[in-house]
């Protein structure tokens, strides 16, 4: 056979015979007859594993209620079905730490962090959303002395259902599913016991998805009658669209608990509408988690816009709606959980000339919705960098509707198609109804595209006016923390390790901010075995700057030195080793320290403090070029030259171990401006910033 010229078509290559045609028609049943799949149970979005909506909160309300709007208003966006949050455990869990319901075992709160206002207001939009709590850290007691979260099963199991019951008796929030803990080794008895013990509380009805890891489990599941009673959904995390044959075996429904971990591009668009429908045609998975919710943290921290949409700058209110919005829509606004897919083979399957498809009916089995995608652009397993691409062709799918539908004359058509090399992008477009004559319809499909067909007409792109223009972080920057309600996390400090909230301070400060963990946690990664608390703010391309906070270190359960910093180059899980210009102060010893790093490794100068201290003292730091100035209390303490490597970063707030510290009035602004306040000449000033795409 003679060789054939080849083409490429949408990043695929196709013979030139296939390019130049549609791939030979197919036909594919939809018929209930035979009976039905398995029951669908939903699509969601995940907001924690590192404080992954945190900059939201702090949005102007009008924008905040568009974004929110976007992705939980049914009818309207992504329409999500499903939330999943953080159990916050005062450790670092991948952009930042979320903070525990009881730091300490002798004491609960629940107006701190911001999943809670989350979940409400997901269910002011959706009031039949399902709410997910998984914890990926707990706080050092619960470990009880070990890095073990299960050492007393009862411990944690108790401290997981007063977290369910606070959502239920301050937010009226029902959990619906609890997980085990995120990514690590679970516990048998731990699972039983907490299942036991949900039992004999007034929360009998939430449901275990275990164990947030790999398939594994479902080996135990099988062994286990015990464990089978108390698991009612097995998660698996990046499944690449496969289970199993041990969690099929099982007979639990299998759900991709988290997924996704994609730049929220055309590509990212791509892949998670790959996962929504091969997930189930290929692993008979019926929950698809999207990590993460929403893009909502700072540039240069870990996976910077892998979200469903992205939401960075609350000081602007501009924020993007990215393609994997409007491609969840495609199922979610058609569907609801508790529907049914149709059979393999009868409504479900993969299409011959690449790409899947899948059914599912309403439950009087009036209304079906069919979903079909062609995606080329992405990885089974959808974490970047996307690797190569599926082989995908044009082609035409003849469509044989059969038993209950037979008979349905029409159903609504919804298109999109992804650009890829120049291609335009249309995205959730409403098309003419689909007619069927005789149960038959044919429709021709390019690559990289979805279509939804359905017997429901609810369907709605929502839009909002475009939102304000994006905006570098502002300067000069101040915060006296007297706006916050008490036990609130300060808006724009993105703590990295450690946990801050607003308290009460004494009365000449009023409200402060205050570092509450006072023990390593029982940590996810190693940025907390610096035994530190770091909290970063602004830019990550800041060079020149200056940074001022008045702080105070009490008597009991204290820290034994606070800092300031700048040029900060490394949060996430990589915080226990973050470079940049820390000036450390210890008020007892009346010494200070400054080192190149957060751990205190690479030591820059060092040497005693002014003797006039007091209870409350302020700490300056200024940044020039290769100048680097700290004072305390107005008065200089030290001019060194920045290493070389050293030339950008966030400021930072924190302490050197962990245990109580406040701090309070932070200012932040050029070097310039910083050096009037220090009585100095004026300088200019050098801040760099490089383009951002939100």
């Amino acid at each position: 056979m003679a060789a054939q010229a080849v083409v490429f078509v949408f990043g695929v290559v196709l013979s030139a015979a296939l390019a130049a045609a549609p791939f030979r028609a197919t036909t594919y049943e939809f018929d209930d007859s035979s009976g039905l799949g398995r029951k669908f149970d939903g699509i969601g979005g995940l907001s924690g594993g590192g404080a992954t909506s945190k900059l939201l909160v702090n949005y102007p309300e009008k924008q905040r209620n568009e974004i929110l709007d976007y992705l939980f208003k049914p009818n309207f966006g992504a329409s999500l079905q499903i939330l999943k949050v953080e159990i916050g455990g005062d450790a670092q869990s991948t952009d930042g730490t979320e903070a525990s319901h009881m730091h300490n075992s002798w004491e609960e709160n629940y107006q701190r962090g911001y999943e809670w206002w989350l979940m409400v207001e997901a269910k002011k939009r959706n009031p039949n959303i399902k709410l997910y709590g998984l914890p990926w850290t707990f706080p050092g007691w619960v470990g009880q002395g070990t890095r073990n979260p299960f050492h007393n099963p009862k411990v944690t199991a108790d401290y997981i259902i007063r977290w369910v019951n606070g959502a239920k008796v301050h937010y009226n929030l029902t959990i619906d599913y609890v997980g085990i803990w995120n990514e690590r080794p679970y516990d048998i008895t731990y699972i039983k016991t907490l299942r036991q013990m949900l039992n004999k509380s007034s929360h009998s009805h939430v449901r275990i998805v275990a164990a947030d890891k790999k398939w594994v489990i479902a080996e135990d599941i099988l062994k286990d009658s015990g464990l089978a009673q108390a698991v009612d959904f097995i998660g698996c995390h990046y499944p690449g669209t496969t289970s199993t044959e041990e969690a099929m075996k099982t007979g639990k429904p299998l759900w991709s608990s988290e997924d996704y971990s994609t730049f929220n591009d055309e590509v990212g668009g791509g892949c998670w509408a790959r996962i929504l429908n091969k997930n189930y045609a290929v692993g008979y998975m019926t929950s698809t988690i999207s990590w993460n919710l929403i893009a909502s943290y700072y540039n240069h921290l870990p996976y910077y816009r892998d979200g469903l949409m992205t939401a960075v700058e609350p000081w602007s209110g501009n924020y993007s709606v990215d393609t994997p919005i409007w491609l969840s829509a495609h199922t979610t606004q058609f569907t609801d959980i508790g529907w049914s897919y149709l059979r393999h083979g009868a409504g479900v399957g993969i299409l011959e000339g690449g790409g899947s498809y899948v059914a599912l009916v309403s439950p009087d089995g009036k209304d079906l919705t069919i979903i079909i995608e062609t995606m080329s652009h992405n990885h089974s397993k959808c974490i970047r960098p996307p690797l190569p691409a599926y082989d995908v062709v044009p082609q035409t799918m003849d469509i044989q509707l059969g038993g209950s539908f037979g008979n349905i004359p029409q159903m609504e058509q919804w298109y999109s198609k992804l650009g890829f090399s120049g291609q335009p992008t249309t995205m959730f477009q409403a098309r003419q109804p689909v007619q069927f004559k005789n149960g038959m319809a044919s429709l021709t499909l390019g690559v990289d595209e979805v279509y939804t067909l359905t017997t429901l007409t609810r369907g709605h792109k929502g839009q909002y006016p475009a939102p304000p223009p994006s905006k570098p972080f502002p300067l000069p920057y101040t915060d006296n923390f007297e706006s916050y309600a008490l036990y609130q996390e300060p808006y724009n400090l993105a703590q990295q390790t450690g946990s801050y909230e607003i308290v009460r301070g004494d009365a000449s400060h009023g409200q402060v901010v205050r570092q509450m963990v006072l023990q390593t946690p029982v940590h996810w990664c190693r940025a907390d075995t610096v035994n530190k608390s770091v909290s970063l703010i602004g830019h990550f391309h800041w060079t020149d700057i200056y940074v001022e906070v008045e702080t105070s270190i009490g008597t009991v359960n204290n820290t034994d030195g606070v800092f300031v910093a700048a040029r900060v180059q490394h949060g996430g899980c990589q915080a226990f080793s973050a470079d940049g210009i820390f000036f450390f102060i210890f008020p007892e010893t009346k010494a200070y320290i400054v080192a190149n790093d957060l751990a205190r490794t690479q030591v820059l100068t060092k040497g005693s403090l002014p003797s006039q201290l007091s209870a409350w003292n302020k700490l300056s730091l200024l940044v020039k070029g290769t100048q680097v100035q700290g004072s305390v209390n107005g008065v200089s303490v030290f001019t060194i030259t920045a290493p070389k490597a050293t030339v950008n970063g966030f400021v930072a707030i924190g302490t050197d171990t962990y245990g109580l510290a406040d701090f309070d009035n932070l200012k932040i602004t050029t070097a310039a401006d910083g050096a009037a306040l220090l009585g100095q000449s004026r300088v200019k000033d050098t801040l760099y910033f490089t383009p951002e795409r939100h």
